[in-house]
């Protein structure tokens, strides 16, 4: 593991918690959006994150940790990426509203699968883990900066 990988798997972790909360404000400015551009109400989202090992496994870390070099290394940074951003399959609840304009024939609406409690549960989360995040970046950057003191 290098000097900067601390900092790079921070970055990481922050990009991903960035994208899940624009992802979870999009899905609560569309909570009420019963018709989207294909006609249909608005499918709540979700981020699929994905490790990036940097080693290939366990042998490997204990390996490099221990001085050796590792027999099969991929070459990557680890941290986290996004897999894919996909829609839930669930299907949004019906109120009885025929005034609405998109009530079917019997006056239900297909509301969005969004549950805006849910949604800000996920966005404290989201937002947690980025501070997090922020943390671990200010402390490796920290424990760079006394290492250098050290070495003047």
């Amino acid at each position: 593991m290098g000097l900067f990988d601390a900092i790079q798997i921070s970055g990481s972790g922050l990009s991903a918690e960035r994208l899940r909360m624009d992802v979870t404000a999009e899905n609560l400015a569309n909570a009420q959006s019963t018709r989207g551009a294909d006609g249909t109400p608005y499918q709540r989202k979700q981020v699929v994150l994905e490790a990036v090992d940097g080693q290939s496994g366990f042998a490997d870390a204990l390996a490099a940790a221990n001085g050796a070099p590792a027999a099969t290394s991929n070459g990557q940074t680890p941290g986290v990426k996004v897999a894919a951003i996909t829609e839930d399959p669930t299907p949004g609840h019906r109120v009885y509203d025929p005034s609405h304009p998109d009530a079917d024939n019997t006056g239900y609406v297909t509301m969005p699968n969004v549950d805006s409690v849910t949604e800000m549960v996920d966005l404290i989360s989201e937002s947690r883990s980025y501070e997090a995040n922020v943390t671990a970046m200010q402390s490796a950057k920290t424990m760079f900066s006394k290492t250098l003191d050290i070495l003047r």
